[in-house]
């Protein structure tokens, strides 16, 4: 039996380091509604507050990519945590909107790396029948972030200022990069704490994969880049994260509208669909790579939460109820990460795939900019805002319907039911 060292060692360490970005990223969401006394902020401000992270998180994608692919993974996720953390910071310093959204953009800018970065680490690390529950299980970060995190916001938030909650939740990260740097190797072969046995089969079993992709697998970036699956993968995720961060990053203020209550009690209630959508992240990358079948993977937990989202609309429910649907639309919106991000590297050859997923997680990102300030506007037209989260769920009917249409269907072992010469995931 193969020794599985790797599942212990390089998926914990890369799910608290993301946590804690995820949670610079997030927690603007439960403290926007509290900073109101310092300088008043309409929904719109707020959502751009919000959306304008995802501005500055275009930039690094493809460069930080390519330099862990080429460079060193670690080194580089490395360099972003710690300027990361400054920007956190920053944060709480602001002192009217300009500088709030200024510091925003900064923190964007130094996490949009971090992503395909560790993608990049986990396909030297997990063969593809392993990838999408590898991927998976180091998502969670964000449902376990949310759960964590969320209580954590909202009862600091009732002991303390909100700019010292942006600050002290910055720091963090300069500790764990300590951890990140003793902890984990780029690849198996510089790895001090695996086994002989595991490294073999590590090393034999990537490299299998990568002499069995067809030719175009291995094509330039340039070509990378046009590769009609790659360009798909772009706009389902656009359409995927529209909605997804729509709903997430305006979750506390429903939730808030809902109770009434306090930051702790707004927290804690947060934090419930994500213990949901965490199981429901796990079992879907399970069943993923068990059948092999990306697409279905993909399509049906986005139908489930447009479900949720247009059912959560159609009248004024019970606050239980209206909690229920928001753990429907958390599970559905967070369930397709594994299998998803199993797929560029299916596609293309690893020389050429740190592009590919820079550039999906680049242009699809830009869904987390448009879903927030999108919900922001009609809030602040509409007086309510019903309306943007069921435009909300229309993005996602439409990253459903490119994936269902433009996914191929493949067998159990997972091979695509497509010729040759155009074979995809």
């Amino acid at each position: 039996m193969i020794p599985r060292k790797r599942w212990a060692y390089v998926i914990p360490v890369a799910v608290v380091m993301y946590m804690l970005a995820y949670l610079d990223r997030t927690n603007v969401a439960v403290i926007l509604p509290y900073i109101g006394d310092d300088f008043p902020l309409s929904a719109g401000a707020k959502g751009l507050a919000s959306g304008i992270f995802f501005v500055g998180y275009l930039v690094l994608q493809i460069p930080a990519a390519v330099l862990a692919a080429k460079w060193s993974a670690r080194k580089t996720v490395l360099l972003l945590m710690v300027a990361w953390a400054v920007a956190a910071v920053l944060c709480g310093l602001v002192r009217n909107e300009t500088q709030l959204h200024l510091a925003r953009l900064l923190l964007g800018l130094f996490e949009g790396g971090v992503w395909p970065a560790v993608l990049i680490l986990l396909a030297s690390w997990f063969p593809q029948a392993e990838r999408a529950r590898a991927n998976a299980l180091w998502m969670t970060c964000l449902p376990i972030s949310a759960i964590l995190m969320s209580p954590l916001s909202g009862f600091m938030l009732d002991h303390l200022s909100w700019r010292w909650v942006f600050v002290l939740q910055g720091l963090p990260p300069l500790v764990w990069a300590v951890v990140w740097w003793f902890a984990v190797a780029d690849r198996p072969a510089r790895a001090r704490w695996i086994s002989a046995a595991e490294r073999e089969y590590l090393e034999t079993t990537l490299k299998a994969e990568e002499d069995a992709k067809p030719a175009f697998a291995k094509q330039g970036y340039r070509k990378a880049l046009a590769n009609p699956q790659v360009l798909l993968l772009v706009g389902v995720y656009f359409f995927w994260v529209t909605g997804f961060y729509g709903f997430s990053l305006w979750l506390p203020s429903v939730v808030k509208a809902m109770t009434g209550g306090s930051a702790t009690a707004v927290g804690f209630l947060s934090a419930v669909p994500y213990v949901l959508a965490l199981a429901g992240m796990v079992a879907c990358a399970h069943w993923s790579d068990r059948t092999g079948n990306r697409r279905l993977a993909i399509t049906v937990p986005l139908l489930v939460a447009i479900g949720g989202l247009l059912l959560g609309n159609l009248g004024h429910w019970p606050a239980a109820v209206q909690l229920a649907l928001l753990c429907v639309v958390a599970t559905g919106v967070y369930m397709p990460y594994g299998p998803f991000w199993a797929i560029p590297s299916r596609v293309l050859g690893i020389e050429v795939v740190a592009v590919a997923m820079g550039l999906i997680n680049a242009l699809g990102n830009l869904g987390g900019f448009a879903g927030p300030y999108l919900v922001g506007w009609l809030t602040d037209v509409t007086g309510t805002p019903a309306t943007g989260f069921a435009v909300l769920a229309a993005f996602l009917a439409v990253a459903a319907a490119l994936a269902f249409f433009g996914l191929k269907p493949v067998t159990v072992e997972g091979s695509a039911h497509v010729p040759a010469a155009t074979r995809h995931p």
